[in-house]
């Protein structure tokens, strides 16, 4: 494996595999995010004018829920992968369940399709998402170089999709749309895009994967052993007729509805990552040091799931901003509110780079929870910011999109400081016996953060958009500044990690 990684030099100098995966989580993603670009406005768009007619409340929880499923999902993902099928087969599974859910919604269904729609996406991207990355890491031999800039390949793979996606799906929606269904905005064919980016992408990851791939990944790594199925089917079932019982209650007593539905996802959400941590600490797997450090993580966490909680809303809080408070056009440069999705992408593309070089120059730079504290007062900061225009002009009229633009700007700037941070972060304070588990926890972070976000997103109103920016940009303030305060203790915690 070692030679044949050292010669195997097709693509870019990195080995041909990394082609099929680099294309593979580019068509992803931008399948997710060109879905991800319109779905809100399909939500809100009148009935009569081919849409759902959600007020835009619901919609917004609805798709700060979804983004909480979607990361809740993966630990199932990795789960599967490790015991049952092999990374391989497991990503294309994903895929194609993927593909279905824009297919659903590339249907006009109404609701019905919408909610089999996020059921399929959910699940397909919580079976990719996980193993299509540690699918990267088994290209490269432990002792080869090129790791790093494999996976920095494929990092910007990853938001080329990602970037690209909010520019042609809207095009589809409101410019191909248009044209083909008699001047009306049709979102399906949008959406129709988006199923064809994700089946690229599963055809080349079918016949490359077959080729450039290494065997291995057909195999799961920990096989579920017989002795071990019975319990595993046990507790399966036991989860099961428990979500069951909970929703059939709910019916019973009449609030069966998508607002007590995304109560009962939130409270899944934030009791998840309580588990995964009162059993580390309980585990006697976990040696002391190690219980320490872990004890070091759960700030960390809390820190996170604020983060993105104010990033994660690009999607619901700030498309609603672009589309009702913003002047959608810069001189003669007219564009749509959905394209404003691209700022997430290309500012970590820009960033990337930036933060690659002061990290490698910094000689006394900060340690880890102070890069945390100091991402959440700049995460802070970007809602603060666009909370401005409306205290300098009100709220009832629309506003520049430089304005749109700054946040963006500074909220990926904290993202700099807490997502790669927290990814390797995770891996250093992981107990050996959760390592896999542990990385679940960093997902589980931006799960608890967007379904907290499903809650707050009630408050956002024409009337109180000041108010709420500042809310919960002040929280996101306050909480690093506390958290400066905390530096040393955690990092005492971390017992030798830096």
């Amino acid at each position: 494996m070692d030679k044949k990684a050292k010669l195997d030099t097709a693509f870019l100098g990195q080995p041909r595999g990394l082609s099929t995966l680099f294309f593979t989580e580019m068509w992803e993603r931008f399948s997710y995010y060109g879905m991800r670009a319109i779905l809100i406005f399909y939500m809100i768009l009148a009935v009569k004018d081919g849409g759902l007619g959600f007020d835009q409340t619901t919609a917004a929880s609805v798709m700060s829920i979804y983004g909480s499923l979607v990361y809740m999902s993966g630990v199932i993902g990795g789960w599967l992968s490790d015991r049952i099928w092999g990374s391989r087969k497991t990503v294309f599974i994903g895929g194609v369940l993927i593909m279905l859910g824009h297919i659903s919604l590339s249907i006009p269904g109404g609701s019905a399709a919408l909610f089999a729609s996020i059921a399929f996406i959910v699940a397909g991207t919580g079976l990719l998402k996980p193993n299509v990355s540690e699918m990267v890491g088994g290209l490269y031999s432990e002792t080869d170089r090129r790791r790093d800039a494999g996976f920095s390949l494929f990092v910007f793979g990853i938001n080329f999709g990602a970037a690209v996606a909010p520019i042609l799906v809207p095009w589809a929606s409101d410019g191909f749309g248009m044209n083909l269904f008699g001047g009306h905005i049709n979102y399906h064919a949008g959406f129709a895009l988006a199923a064809i980016g994700m089946f690229f992408g599963l055809l080349q990851y079918y016949f490359d994967g077959k080729k450039y791939l290494p065997s291995e990944s057909n195999y799961p790594k920990d096989p579920i052993e017989r002795e071990n199925m019975k319990s595993i089917i046990i507790w399966t079932v036991i989860a099961i007729v428990a979500l069951v019982a909970v929703v059939g209650l709910l019916g019973t007593m009449g609030n069966l509805n998508i607002d007590s539905i995304i109560w009962l996802i939130t409270v899944i959400a934030i009791a998840l990552p309580i588990i995964y941590f009162v059993t580390m600490l309980n585990s006697r797997k976990v040696e002391k040091v190690e219980k320490s450090r872990v004890w070091a993580y759960i700030p960390l966490f809390v820190a996170a799931a604020m983060f993105w909680g104010i990033e994660e809303s690009g999607s619901s809080i700030l498309a609603l901003f672009a589309a009702n408070r913003t002047v959608l056009h810069l001189g003669g440069w007219h564009f749509q509110a959905a394209n404003f999705q691209l700022l997430n992408p290309l500012f970590i593309m820009i960033l990337t780079p930036v933060f690659v070089v002061i990290w490698s120059k910094w000689k006394n730079q900060p340690s880890a929870p102070g890069k945390f504290a100091a991402g959440l007062v700049i995460a802070g900061l970007s809602y603060v910011f666009i909370a401005m225009p409306g205290l300098l002009y009100g709220t009832s009229g629309r506003v520049s999109p430089l304005w749109l633009v700054g946040s963006w700007f500074i909220v990926e700037i904290a993202e700099m400081l807490i997502s790669p941070i927290g990814l390797s972060l995770t891996t250093k304070l992981a107990p050996k016996a959760f390592t896999a588990q542990m990385m679940s926890m960093w997902f589980l972070s931006n799960s608890a953060g967007q379904a907290i976000n499903a809650q707050i997103v009630k408050f956002y109103t024409p009337g109180t958009e000041v108010q709420y920016f500042l809310a919960v940009g002040g929280a996101s303030v306050v909480l690093g500044i506390i958290l400066f305060f905390f530096v040393k203790p955690i990092h005492k915690l971390m017992a030798g990690i830096n």
